[in-house]
């Protein structure tokens, strides 16, 4: 009973740190600090098209930052064991360069980049480590619900505190504070602060892996780590099936981040207003709560790769249904539809890359499949920019994303799970014997 409780509050724990970075997310990514820098670069006298292209290098530098360093720094995290002392650092940056937005004058777009690419590397390098710690935390039969309760948790907290950010962005004088200039600046804090405090739980509950070989004086923990990562690239062929998936993965990943990257952007270009796509993204997040959970015992019934498969349906059937798109009521219905597989989709992708991935070189290959997301990030928005610019308009190109999840599908189809659960346990044994 004493290891029950134990592995409850392990797991609780590591859940909370969900909650806690979602804030980012929803406040800072998607939702209230965008416009805000959109607002900064043409204030500053340049064109529309200048600000969007300025936000776009931005997130771009941020987004291929983290995803060249990522395996490097899970191959260094697993080689000296301190992958709670990487997510401490990185967590510190975030919170940080986050908090740092107080000062963001209305003339320094340079410093608001600045301050979101360190934001950003923040958030992906202790996303990264935070995520390898997932197959020594849960058991095998228990890895599906553990990961699906993070996303679900992870959607509470931003969507709890994205809630109290407009609110007072929209009503300033309800909680007693001078104008939305300075709520504003006001709700970039707030993420900062909660952000930090809700992380403690972790730090605080989950019990830091052991190293791969254990720390040697006088070892390099850099240079070890590039060895490292050159070994895993020598010996990447006995991971077929983890390969597969990556490749699946990659592709129908894209999609979906496409989807949530530029959806306001195709919202606006039909004619529907910000106040309605906010809303929209506020019931997403808060709509992705239980279907979380049900994605978790879906997953029990059918299986993780098919609960996943059923998500890529939905989400063709949600870019076919953006082609018909008219109005604020159609925007609602397909963030609906968003929130239901969004979630799922992530979580039982999360816990199926993690069971097929030897334990003691899980930081490492949690880079990779950190790289993978981020770049998957390119491809999606440079069809959906190519496609409406040829075709002059973008009803073409949010139907043209059901290429991403009909081949990701097939992909995904070809997985052999056990195979690739069997390599993995093969080498943890190898390892074992070896040490």
């Amino acid at each position: 009973m004493d290891n029950d409780r134990l592995y409850r509050k392990t797991i609780n724990a590591w859940c909370m740190y969900d909650w806690a970075n979602s804030a980012f997310v929803t406040t800072i990514m998607a939702a209230v600090f965008p416009p805000f820098y959109r607002t900064l670069v043409t204030s500053s006298g340049l064109a529309e098209n200048t600000a969007t292209a300025y936000w776009g290098y931005t997130t771009s530098i941020a987004l291929l930052i983290a995803a060249l360093s990522a395996p490097v720094l899970g191959a260094i995290a697993d080689y000296t064991g301190g992958k709670k002392r990487y997510i401490g650092f990185f967590l510190a940056l975030g919170v940080l360069c986050t908090g740092a937005f107080v000062f963001i004058g209305t003339d320094t777009w340079v410093l608001a980049s600045l301050l979101f690419i360190g934001g950003n590397i923040g958030f992906a390098g202790a996303e990264t480590f935070y995520e390898s710690l997932l197959p020594h935390i849960a058991t095998r039969g228990d890895i599906d619900r553990v990961s699906t309760r993070g996303y679900a948790l992870g959607y509470i907290g931003g969507g709890i505190l994205l809630t109290v950010n407009v609110l007072w962005i929209m009503k300033p004088a309800w909680f007693w504070m001078p104008d939305a200039a300075f709520a504003l600046r006001a709700s970039f804090f707030s993420v900062a602060v909660w952000w930090a405090v809700f992380s403690v739980p972790m730090f605080r509950r989950v019990s830091e892996p052991p190293a791969l070989r254990g720390s040697q004086p006088g070892l390099n923990p850099l240079r070890q780590g590039f060895v490292q990562l050159a070994s895993t690239f020598r010996e990447i062929k006995r991971y077929k099936q983890l390969l597969l998936f990556l490749a699946a993965f990659w592709i129908y990943n894209d999609g979906i981040g496409t989807i949530i990257k530029m959806a306001t952007a195709y919202g606006s270009e039909i004619g529907i207003g910000m106040t309605h796509m906010i809303l929209a993204l506020i019931m997403t997040q808060f709509v992705g709560i239980p279907f979380a959970f049900l994605f978790g015992w879906l997953a029990g019934r059918l299986g993780t790769k098919a609960s996943i498969l059923l998500s890529l349906v939905v989400y063709a059937g949600i870019s076919i249904g953006g082609y018909f798109m008219q109005n604020a009521l159609h925007f609602f219905i397909l963030a609906f539809l968003v929130g239901m597989v969004q979630g799922g989709s992530q979580a039982l992708s999360r816990s199926l890359y993690a069971v097929m991935v030897p334990k003691h070189r899980a930081a490492e290959f949690f880079g990779f499949f950190s790289t993978s997301s981020k770049f998957a990030g390119i491809a999606g928005p440079l069809l959906f920019a190519v496609v409406s610019q040829l075709a002059g308009q973008s009803r073409i190109s949010i139907v043209a994303l059901v290429v991403f999840f009909i081949v990701g599908g097939i992909l995904l189809a070809l997985v052999d799970v056990d195979e690739g659960m069997r390599v993995a346990r093969e080498v943890e044994q190898e390892s074992s014997a070896a040490a």
